[in-house]
């Protein structure tokens, strides 16, 4: 499977922006966020909403969370689980629906205008925030709740309601002094402003660079699809005749894979790597800085050594020692075959008459020449089984065998870009399970990478289940002229993987919304979406959906054994970016002092402390880690690697009976994707297992035992 496992696109937001509809909204606007939605599903409706809408929405919606939270505030009863508990877990979702709405659209089809009002809105959402978990009389209730637990009776999911309730509250600085409640509500009102900062600078410099190539010469080395590609960029972009390459993956990655011409792959490749780092309007060195600062100031404020301590104590790594355990454990090895693919491409270079050392953006090209030398493997023969619509296919036909799902498109629901697919997912009985939102290509006006995120989370009302409304984003390879969209496997990979997130997301059953789907930690919420990559690659699976777009033929068995024989190829080289990458998140959220100089030493230092060899750099820099810095990734990079544990190990149990084992996959249903976070993770992985996940199977798909 070559690079694809550690190539985290996903942003999983949607534990941040999930809300349910609210009850109380007025009737009386012709806002239509603040009118019920009378659209299928009742989702958003999107063909309705302008920009003018969300600011008055969001007003409005501040108010009523802040009436039903008075209401909490100064019920003249004695606390009590439903009176205060419950009470605060059903305010807010008019804001929680008008803020997923706005986050995802604002992620997905962005304007000018809407940056400038998520920018204005950061400060404001964050002194709201404050203003409930910093609050002595609410939380004076919460805690009087909490000290009474053991004599509530409360069943397992409430108790962890109030549990999450009470640790939320601490979490938040309810604790703290009244002179460091201040302080903490001027730190978290920055770091709000900053990370709408640098995510925007990151978007602007992606979108402010195209390769113009003007002489057909220069493209000697590319496929025609990539050409073709880039001629219908240019015509795009007024430029017709030529061929514009952009910073956006489905773009450069090609063009660095194939392009003969090294004066031109080092100019792109420059300019990729050098984004926010340009020192002009966009640079974000300085904005890095601040936040990692402030985050440690945070940190210590809350009585926490860095800001990896205070992240990580809600994960199943628990303290940065055992993360740094883990990707030393890795670093060895996966550097050592690094090493070795090196020298491999040093011969290939000598071998090609090159009087150069071997750089980055010389890597892919000589890796790719490598490849088909060895293995007879030429990506443009494997495209054309994979074209979007039998991936697509191919992923719900996976979801249909293992839990019974069947997906529907939809004509009739409002999207908020004419690209945006819309299927009704329904369980084994027939039964509605909610609706699945599908945006696959790159445009300026998306961030990079690929995500899940809802409109609505799954949640329990009036003892009927509340179906939730999911979304995944992408950037995957457009079509071309008559030609479908056809994904390098890496692509459909990647939407395997976003789909195991929509799978966490559509199948939570649980009580309460913020407990529902991907609302776990960041080391555990990648199991069920990498877990899914292993149906991609497998052999049986292959030959069930990826087929020829133009003959309808399978992939023949002759091509899955080359794929299979390449799987380990390239793994150094990708096992090493991506833990350079962890270790560079960690340089800058286990530190327990600020950055006293810039951000450029930090990143030099650590590269030069874990011996990463000139030829690789990280695979997110500094100044566009955008998981990080404005992802909700932060100390968490590592998180990839620790799920991949899991996921090695959960499909070793499906290999163990079969790919599709009814009673395995039940169980992986019911233990992993039904339960959101009303669980121990490790206790309900090994009741799924039965046992500790073990390592040896990520490091056998890895090649690096």
């Amino acid at each position: 499977m070559n690079k694809k496992k550690f190539l985290p696109f996903c942003l999983v937001i949607a534990a941040v922006v999930v809300g349910c509809q609210s009850q109380n909204k007025t009737q009386t606007t012709d806002n239509p966020l603040l009118l019920a939605y009378e659209t299928p599903f009742q989702v958003p409706p999107f063909d309705k909403i302008k920009v003018s809408h969300y600011r008055p929405a969001f007003e409005e919606a501040l108010k009523q969370h802040n009436s039903e939270i008075d209401s909490i505030i100064n019920n003249p009863e004695e606390p009590t689980f439903a009176n205060t508990i419950v009470a605060l877990e059903n305010a807010g979702g008019l804001l929680s629906q008008i803020g997923s709405v706005f986050s995802a659209v604002n992620g997905a089809n962005t304007t000018d205008s809407m940056q400038a009002l998520d920018k204005e809105l950061a400060p404001m959402l964050s002194a709201h925030n404050d203003d409930i978990f910093l609050n002595d009389k609410l939380f004076a209730r919460v805690k009087s709740v909490y000290e009474k637990r053991t004599s509530l009776s409360l069943d397992a999911q409430d108790a962890i309601l109030l549990n999450e309730s009470y640790k939320g509250f601490v979490r938040a600085g309810a604790n703290l002094s009244d002179t460091n409640k201040e302080k903490l509500k001027k730190i978290n009102a920055e770091l709000s402003v900053l990370g709408k900062q640098f995510g925007q600078n990151n978007l602007a410099e992606t979108n402010a660079y195209s390769l113009v190539v003007d002489k057909e010469a220069d493209l000697a080395g590319l496929p025609e699809g990539v050409k073709q590609a880039a001629a219908d960029e240019a015509k795009q972009k007024g430029q017709e005749g030529k061929w514009v390459f952009t910073l956006k993956n489905p773009s450069v990655m090609p063009f660095l894979q194939y392009a003969s011409n090294r004066e031109l792959r080092e100019k792109i490749w420059n300019a990729y790597q050098m984004r926010g780092n340009n020192g002009n309007d966009f640079d974000n060195k300085e904005v890095v800085k601040k936040i990692v600062n402030l985050r440690l100031e945070k940190a210590k404020l809350l009585g926490y050594p860095s800001h990896a301590a205070y992240v990580l104590e809600e994960s199943m790594a628990e303290n940065p020692n055992n993360v740094y355990a883990l990707l030393n454990k890795i670093w060895t090895p996966a550097l050592a075959k690094a090493k070795v693919e090196a020298a491999e491409i040093d011969k290939e270079i000598a071998a090609d008459k090159g009087d150069f050392k071997l750089a980055p953006y010389d890597w892919r090209y000589y890796q790719e020449k490598i490849r088909k030398a060895k293995f007879a493997l030429n990506e443009d023969e494997i495209k054309p089984y994979f074209s979007l619509s039998a991936v697509r296919e191919g992923a719900f036909a996976t979801a249909n065998k293992l839990y019974g799902l069947t997906f529907i498109a939809l004509n009739n629901v409002p999207t908020y870009h004419p690209e945006v697919e819309v299927y009704e997912v329904k369980d084994k009985d027939g039964s509605h399970l909610g609706l699945l939102y599908a945006d696959f290509f790159p445009r300026d006006s998306k961030r990079s990478g690929a995500w899940m995120t809802s409109f609505r989370a799954q949640g329990m009302k009036d003892g009927k289940r509340v179906a939730p409304v999911i979304s995944i984003v992408c950037n995957f390879t457009k079509p071309i002229g008559d030609q479908p969209a056809l994904l390098t496997f890496d692509e459909a990979s990647t939407l395997f993987h976003e789909f195991g997130h929509a799978l966490h997301g559509l199948l939570s059953n649980v009580r309460y919304r913020s407990l529902a789907g991907t609302a776990v930690s960041r080391d555990f919420v990648e199991l069920p979406s990498q877990v899914m990559e292993n149906w991609a690659a497998d052999p049986e699976v292959l030959k069930s959906y990826a087929k020829h777009y133009q003959t309808k033929e399978a992939i023949p068995d002759s091509l899955i054994a080359k794929m299979q024989k390449a799987g380990t190829f390239g793994q150094g080289f990708a096992t090493v970016e991506y833990v350079a990458a962890s270790f560079l998140d960690m340089a800058y959220h286990a530190r327990t002092s600020p950055i006293a100089n810039g951000v450029e030493a930090v990143e030099a230092d650590e590269m030069k402390k874990i011996g990463l060899i000139d030829a690789i750099i990280p695979r997110y820099r500094t100044t566009y880690f955008q998981h990080i810095f404005s992802g909700g990734y932060s100390a968490g990079y590592y998180s990839y690697i620790w799920a991949e544990v899991l996921d090695s190990d959960a499909f070793a149990a499906f290999k163990e009976k079969s790919l599709y084992d009814e009673g395995t996959a039940a169980s992986f249903r019911k233990n992993i994707l039904e339960k959101g976070r009303t669980g121990n993770p490790a206790e309900l992985y090994r009741t799924f297992r039965g046992k500790d996940p073990d390592p040896i199977y990520l490091m056998k798909k890895r090649g690096l035992n």
